[in-house]
């Protein structure tokens, strides 16, 4: 289809018109949403945050995620240009308040923003303030009016660990001022070979195939001291199943094995996605094995109990240091498979639910025998007993993740050998 520079600029006027009427939106359901809240008060702080901490002789990096799952991506990345670039700013910016309220604190940031609505008033003004010599996307997020903004200025920019896929706007005939937008960027680094292609059937050819930074990540997850002393104290020498972030319709299934099948000798160290203080209480009360949370341990004797709640952030990671299965959140349900690779870095097997769609790696391990996948009661149940009675194939499953992340390594390396050439 033809698109005229008429078509163009209606294009750009509506997507324009569309964000400014998203912004009224948001301040009317965040009277009604915490979260959302979060993000418009958060967005109305960024200019005067970059304004005091940013000045016009600053030389600065910018660093954008959509939220901690892209931050933790890009993680290994913005470590060692923290160090390339000692005397530089950085700026990192987040859209999701689940992204920001956590890493506000970030290391390695100077300061940390919420990204501010994509207007072409806001890009002026948030690239007047940062200035960046180098910026870095990650993943996904592409906003028009900014990445065009970085464009007309010839400041340099990537994305790095991309993911493509045929029914974005960017590969459809509705898509040409998204599409647009990607010719920001001075290379981009893909996850997969169909990534590359689409890129190129739209005529962008600047583009290599990386691999996902996340294995590198979680790889550098196994050089830090992982000890956890009181998970040490509660374990024992007994055999251990962590639940990461688990979610109501994960703990339905894992609490009715835990009264009714568990071993008496089995540990569960249980990590909510959520830890409101009224939902850990009533996931305690419903176990009926002996049962303790963080927020509760002080004084007691961690080894008499068979499990144990994580009402805390921050120590995941470092838990499935303590499984020797684990089962990972979000699947069973419709929220969103959680980061299983965490656990994989460990060699352990994992189990998670069905619904998977849009997790390349979970399909990779569950073909690669390192992964079960069940839907219902009674398939975890058979999966957990399998993996508990069978000593040989526990230590294969987990040998199987162990290797995969092995195996895909090295995204890392390929980024910083352009960015240093």
């Amino acid at each position: 289809m033809y698109f005229s520079t008429k078509h163009f600029i209606k294009l750009n006027s509506l997507y324009s018109l569309g964000i400014y009427f998203a912004s009224y939106i948001l301040k009317i359901i965040a009277l009604f949403n915490k979260k959302i809240k979060l993000g418009v008060e958060g967005r109305s702080k960024t200019f005067e945050i970059l304004k005091q901490h940013i000045s016009q002789t600053d030389k600065t990096l910018w660093f954008h995620c959509a939220s901690l799952g892209e931050y933790e991506q890009g993680l290994p990345v913005f470590q060692e240009l923290r160090k390339d670039f000692p005397n530089h700013k950085i700026v990192l910016s987040f859209f999701s308040p689940s992204g920001y309220e956590i890493r506000k604190n970030s290391p390695i940031a100077d300061v940390v923003v919420y990204l501010p609505l994509d207007t072409k008033k806001n890009a002026k003004r948030f690239l007047d303030f940062v200035h960046p010599e180098l910026t870095i996307f990650v993943k996904y997020e592409i906003w028009p009016n900014l990445l065009n903004a970085l464009k007309n200025r010839q400041l340099k920019a990537i994305l790095i660990s991309a993911v493509f896929r045929k029914n974005q706007s960017f590969f459809n005939w509705y898509g040409k001022y998204t599409r647009q937008a990607l010719f920001a960027f001075e290379h981009i680094f893909t996850q997969n070979k169909s990534s590359e292609v689409l890129l190129k059937t739209i005529g962008y050819d600047s583009v290599s195939i990386s691999g996902d930074t996340r294995f590198d990540r979680v790889t550098n997850q196994l050089q830090q001291n992982n000890t956890i002393d009181f998970l040490e104290a509660f374990k024992q020498n007994k055999l251990c199943i962590v639940v990461g972030s688990s979610w109501p319709e994960d703990e339905k299934l894992i609490i009715d094995y835990i009264n009714k099948e568990a071993p008496s000798d089995l540990k569960f160290i249980i990590a909510p996605h959520n830890i409101k203080s009224n939902q850990i209480q009533q996931l305690k009360k419903s176990i009926k094995k002996p049962c303790v949370l963080f927020s509760e341990m002080d004084g007691v004797k961690l080894e008499h109990y068979q499990v144990f709640i994580m009402d805390t952030i921050g120590l995941l990671s470092k838990t499935y240091r303590y499984a020797d299965i684990a089962y990972i959140g979000g699947a069973i349900g419709t929220t969103g498979l959680h980061n299983t690779l965490e656990a994989a870095a460990f060699g352990i097997p994992i189990i998670i639910g069905d619904k998977h769609y849009n997790f390349p790696e979970a399909q990779a391990m569950i073909d690669n025998k390192g992964m079960l996948s069940v839907s219902n009661q009674q398939e975890l149940n058979s999966a957990l007993n399998l993996l508990i009675d069978n000593t040989v194939k526990r230590k294969n499953y987990g040998k199987n993740n162990f290797e995969y992340i092995q195996k895909n390594r090295g995204a890392v390396i390929r980024i910083l050998a352009y960015l240093r050439k």
